[in-house]
């Protein structure tokens, strides 16, 4: 096989791994009663601590108006809380309440854990190895 057969193969492996990888994260999320996109909201601010809007919505690639309805969203939730910045009253603040971070606290390690579960057949090696590759991938594809 040739060069260019093969990297269509891997291609190929790789969209289907990425097509079961979504299925496995878009139900693992939704069983807590959140939406992909809340998840990341929640996920930014519980292992990076306070972001901007602006910081938010460039972190998980969503349009601004979307961005205003996932904060509002898990506002209304009692998960995160906005606050102006007293220099500049156009820039918001948002960070998880006490309820937000007891919940990431709940559900985070729940969630890794089902991550893990999807390479549990691959020796520590063999993950760090693919970890390697797509990151080079990654770099050179840009």
């Amino acid at each position: 096989m040739n060069r260019i057969d093969t990297s269509l193969k891997v291609f190929i492996g790789l969209k289907r791994a990425n097509d079961k990888l979504d299925k496995i994260v878009h139900k693992d999320i939704k069983s807590y009663g959140l939406n992909v996109t809340e998840f990341a909201v929640l996920e930014l601010l519980y292992n990076r601590g306070e972001h901007t809007i602006q910081q938010i919505k460039k972190r998980i690639l969503i349009a601004s108006s979307s961005t205003t309805y996932v904060i509002s969203n898990l506002e209304k939730k009692g998960y995160i809380k906005r606050r102006s910045d007293a220099k500049d009253k156009r820039v918001s603040y948002a960070s998880l309440t006490d309820k937000g971070h007891s919940f990431m606290e709940d559900i985070f390690p729940k969630h890794a854990e089902t991550i893990a579960s999807v390479f549990s057949d691959l020796s520590e090696e063999a993950l760090q190895d693919l970890q390697k590759t797509l990151k080079q991938i990654s770099i050179t594809s840009d």
